[in-house]
């Protein structure tokens, strides 16, 4: 009979259903949020993953990516992808997951499923969402072994973001917080917190790709040169994807490059 009475109260006097309304919308407002947080929560997986999917195709469609030919000649190009413009495409990337890691030892690799079935091989430029990440050094069917910049064979050329001078960036072996860049002329303006990016000397990279910030600048004094440490653009110890880099022109340069300095 309460039951009743409050069913009648609610349902005929039209300012206590309106009261009785608002409430329960409120109420339902509220589950249905929880509800909403906790489905997100589950689903952030399957959202990371289509999100580096995107990345992976966004990044493949970069500007930077094609090179303009000669105009003043007839290039004849055969299985070459080109874009709107014309140029020809020099970097493809592929998306990739990382399976394995370290950081705490002086020859530090990665593993990544991608492999040789989907187009990965030695030598292609590996990339985190942040910055370069390493090299493949090895590749089997579909996995593939990146040595990180943590590791005290791998050496980069660098670049100064906001004046272009050149140097080396490797690692000490020490602290896996720091990487070292050597070979930076004393004339050049330097600042802590200043960008340095792969350099246009790198066959494996994009020129313009963050590797690391300036931490801290050495100045030898029976040197000419800086010696930088500089916190590297990719979290090492949380790393999950990753994108490789393939130069499609890298062949051709070699190539050339050998012929070069066999002919000397």
């Amino acid at each position: 009979m309460q039951i009743i009475a409050l069913y009648m109260l609610f349902h005929y006097n039209r300012f206590h259903e309106a009261a009785f309304m608002g409430v329960a919308n409120e109420w339902t407002g509220r589950v249905s949020k929880k509800f909403n947080n906790v489905e997100y929560y589950f689903h952030l997986k399957k959202t990371n993953e289509e999100l580096v999917k995107e990345n992976e195709i966004l990044r493949n469609l970069l500007r930077q990516n094609f090179e303009g030919a000669d105009t003043t000649l007839k290039v004849l190009v055969d299985s070459l992808s080109r874009d709107t413009f014309g140029h020809l495409r020099k970097y493809r990337y592929r998306d990739a997951k990382v399976v394995n890691n370290s950081t705490s030892l002086q020859y530090n690799y990665i593993t990544i499923y991608r492999g040789e079935k989907q187009g990965v091989h030695k030598d292609m430029g590996v990339i985190s969402p942040s910055g370069v990440l390493g090299t493949v050094v090895y590749s089997s069917s579909n996995y593939s072994i990146v040595m990180s910049l943590l590791n005290v064979q791998s050496k980069l050329s660098g670049k100064l973001k906001k004046s272009s001078e050149t140097g080396q960036v490797s690692w000490d072996g020490k602290s896996p917080f720091y990487l070292t860049m050597n070979s930076l002329p004393k004339s050049v303006p330097l600042a802590k917190g200043d960008s340095i990016v792969t350099s246009q000397y790198s066959s494996r990279f994009p020129e313009g790709i963050l590797i690391g910030t300036v931490a801290e600048i050495i100045d030898d004094k029976a040197s000419n040169f800086y010696t930088l440490r500089l916190k590297p653009a990719t979290n090492f110890f949380a790393v999950e994807h990753a994108t490789v880099i393939e130069n499609l022109q890298a062949e051709e340069q070699k190539k050339l490059e050998e012929t070069t300095k066999m002919n000397q």
